[in-house]
């Protein structure tokens, strides 16, 4: 399997590692669904995980290559669901960023409430001009949302690919710790947030997001332009 989820003390840990890039196809974004509605169900926080150097490198090329337009769409659709469903959701969400997270790994990333990155020598950003494809609506909406607005063009109109320092001065991260302690704080972090009232911690996290999140659920089906 591609993704696993383990709850103790309330707490869901939700790993994806599919011993690749995690790079995110149907199978994934199915995983991650399913993962989600087990935390919403018996826990109180979530850690979202990569695996040992690799959060995730985005979305699946080799599967958008295959595909025609209909396919395409329908995993950005997807994509974009999940954003809205992490960034949106009732739980407190905690990334543990355990390397390499590009163009969707980044936008994972900043779909969620704390960020703590490891330290090492891996990158996170968005490659999408680079690779010559325009931007969709979720990365932009969530990228004004997170990032630093001095950081906006040169992370997202020049493509610049960050140092995790460099991405934590951009905004992609909010704190850096040890390869072997960054799960473990992401999981103390968590517990924190579980201590918070729940149902007004959920309403106020929609709250304050709302406009962000009606323009990425309304660019559904639409992403560019």
């Amino acid at each position: 399997m591609s993704v696993l989820i383990d709850v103790q003390h309330d707490i869901a840990l939700i790993r994806m590692d599919d011993g690749k890039a995690n790079a995110i196809n149907f199978e994934m974004l199915n995983g991650l669904n399913r993962a989600l509605d087990t935390a919403e169900a018996q826990a109180k926080a979530i850690v979202l995980a990569g695996r040992e150097g690799r959060f995730s490198g985005g979305f699946d090329l080799k599967a958008f290559a295959s595909f025609g337009p209909d396919d395409i769409t329908r995993l950005l659709d997807e994509g974009a669901r999940l954003l809205v469903r992490l960034y949106g959701g009732p739980l407190p969400v905690v990334a543990a960023c355990t390397g390499h997270a590009i163009a969707m790994g980044a936008f994972i990333v900043n779909a969620c409430d704390t960020r703590i990155g490891t330290v090492g020598d891996y990158r996170i950003g968005a490659n999408e001009t680079s690779n010559g494809m325009d931007l969709p609506v979720f990365a932009l909406e969530l990228s004004r949302d997170r990032l630093s607005p001095l950081h906006l063009t040169r992370a997202l109109v020049q493509s610049f690919i960050y140092d995790p320092q460099g991405a934590m001065e951009a905004g992609y991260l909010d704190s850096l710790d040890k390869p072997d302690n960054v799960e473990a704080k992401a999981i103390a972090i968590a517990a924190q947030l579980a201590t918070l009232p729940s149902a007004t911690y959920a309403a106020n996290k929609r709250a304050v997001r709302k406009a962000t999140l009606d323009r990425i659920a309304a660019s559904i089906g639409a992403h560019f332009g």
